[in-house]
């Protein structure tokens, strides 16, 4: 009788440490994963404030816009960590204020050149909206899963910082006049 106990002690044992290792390694890709959508995130950005210099140097827009957007442009660049989120918002603002409205969009689709540079805006935009959504999932995930109680018992999160959101304006056309996203068209259209 006493070796039933201890063999059924042992092998609880070892499948205990068996979850709590499962749990320690599930913890740790979702740390992984995050880093690399931030990392993802910090290159769509770059690649937005990219197209939106291009379009700020390219001789089309009016000087002050140029300058306006110009600036914001070289705000979110030298941002540091902790304001990049409100400087990637205010050239969200420059943006919208650049192509958003229609009557601003008539004029600059007049010149071929223009509406490819506006094209490359909308579409780094678009995938900043999506990198920013997808880190931000991840990052909840990896929140909610650190704040489980056997994880926050045992630290199974070890010595990695939790994952901060980061929540910037990012619709860079009014909502009545955005583009239409071909995904949730298909979407709708399936359902």
């Amino acid at each position: 009788m006493t070796w039933t106990i201890v063999v059924l002690a042992v092998l609880a044992l070892v499948l205990w440490s068996f979850y709590v290792s499962w749990r320690a390694s599930r913890l740790d890709r979702l740390h992984n994963r995050v880093e690399a959508a931030r990392t993802a995130l910090d290159l769509a950005l770059v690649r937005r404030a990219s197209a939106a210099s291009e379009l700020a140097s390219s001789g089309q827009l009016d000087p002050a816009t140029s300058l306006l957007l110009a600036d914001a442009v070289r705000r979110a660049r030298d941002a540091p960590a902790d304001e990049r989120d409100l400087a990637e918002s205010d050239l969200t603002s420059a943006l919208r204020a650049t192509i958003g409205d229609p009557e601003a969009r008539k004029e600059l689709a007049a010149d071929s050149g223009t509406a490819e540079l506006v094209a490359e805006v909308e579409e780094a935009a678009q995938r900043v909206f999506i990198a920013r959504k997808f880190y931000n999932d991840l990052a909840g995930r990896t929140a909610y899963a650190r704040h489980r109680p056997l994880a926050k018992v045992l630290r199974l999160y070890g010595s990695a910082l939790e994952p901060a959101f980061f929540d910037m304006d990012d619709e860079v056309t009014p909502p009545g006049d955005a583009p239409v996203n071909v995904v949730q068209l298909a979407r709708v259209r399936a359902n």
